[in-house]
């Protein structure tokens, strides 16, 4: 499936939740399949963090770029593009094409690096319905998300209840742990406190802090895989040696796993993005205006939702969806859950598993269009 990015330019401001207001901004978005005339047939992907709108196929001019949900999205897949019009957007804030930290500020002609607002999780939701618009769609047939892509989902169906007819929320939480702030709080240190930052101003410097970078991704990695997972995949086995070095290179091969991995994402991920990506994370809970209480704050909903949850998830674990779907039931909401008994931890919403790949696609051969 070969596809196209495009980009949608909004010239209307967006006032977001902290009170600062974007003058303009622009949306990087992708559409696989076609648009029924009946405009019922829709379906938006939001991501999670470090991906993008390029959810599936390739680009005609780089065939091996893949889209990240590739096995999930596409002909005759569980999400199936010859019947649905899936879009893949890009949220604000980003570093892969929709106004971020390195555009240009409008005001100063230069990249916004630290001056680029912090962004929420409902902040995104308003910019996508403004794609909505722009696209002809007055109400998603689904939108789905896994992770923050999740918060998102749910989101959705708060801030547009009409606009949205199903809602699949996949390995998600209602809010964050105080152990998930502080993995991504220390992410953030490692980022802030490399000389390379700058204070957030590194552009002008013509530098990257990388080596902070590569810390946040190490530590976020540890927690999308569950230890069974590490283990079975690289056990205590030793990197091309008989013994240990007795110093502080790789002997393990889980140790230059990481290191791999942090490399290849300080090459191509934005830090500032990172900052406030995190940050979304951080204060998305829905409940807080309701003195925590879950079940007022999801009154507003009319989806129908399907939430999906993993067994080794220990990031976003089930029982954070069984509180969503909890809430969701005291409402009398019409929710279905599903419990995938999986070894790959929070990544498990990404992975090949029959059983869930065949929940989705049934989910999706049930939907009217």
């Amino acid at each position: 499936m070969i596809v196209t990015p495009q980009k949608a330019r909004f010239s209307d401001p967006l006032k977001l939740t902290s009170g600062a207001v974007l003058p303009e901004f622009e949306i990087a978005y992708e559409t696989y399949g076609t648009l029924n005339a009946a405009r019922s047939n829709a379906v938006l992907i939001c991501h999670a963090l470090n991906a993008s709108h390029h959810v599936a196929g390739t680009y005609a001019d780089d065939p091996d770029n893949v889209g990240w949900w590739d096995n999930m999205v596409g002909p005759g897949k569980p999400l199936d593009t010859d019947r649905f019009f899936v879009i893949g957007n890009n949220y604000l804030g980003s570093c892969f094409g929709s106004t971020g930290p390195a555009s240009v500020n409008p005001a100063s002609g230069k990249p916004w690096g630290a001056d680029f607002p912090v962004v929420t999780v409902e902040d995104w939701v308003q910019a996508q319905a403004r794609l909505a618009d722009r696209l002809g769609i007055e109400r998603f047939a689904a939108v789905i998300g896994g992770s923050l892509g999740a918060m998102q989902a749910l989101q959705w169906t708060l801030s547009f209840p009409e606009r949205v007819r199903h809602s699949i929320v996949i390995a998600a939480t209602p809010k964050l742990s105080a152990q998930n702030i502080a993995f991504n709080e220390v992410a953030r240190q490692a980022i802030m406190t490399d000389p390379d930052f700058h204070g957030g101003h590194y552009y002008e410097k013509g530098v990257v802090p990388r080596r902070g970078l590569r810390i946040a991704r190490m530590i976020g990695h540890i927690t999308y895989l569950s230890n069974d997972a590490m283990m079975e995949k690289f056990g205590r086995l030793l990197r091309g040696k008989t013994g240990v070095g007795f110093d502080f290179d790789v002997d393990f091969e889980i140790e230059s796993y990481l290191r791999y991995q942090g490399d290849k994402f300080a090459s191509y991920f934005d830090a500032n993005t990172y900052l406030r990506i995190t940050k979304a994370l951080d204060y998305y809970d829905p409940a807080a205006e309701y003195g925590g209480d879950l079940t007022k704050a999801l009154a507003r909903a009319k989806a129908a939702f399907l939430v999906v949850s993993f067994t080794s998830d220990w990031r976003f674990t089930p029982q954070r969806s069984r509180e969503i779907v909890r809430a969701l039931l005291d409402n009398r909401r019409i929710v279905s859950y599903l419990e995938i008994n999986a070894p790959h931890g929070h990544d498990a919403f990404l992975m090949d598993d029959a059983h869930y790949h065949g929940a989705l696609r049934a989910y999706f051969e049930n939907i009217e269009r």
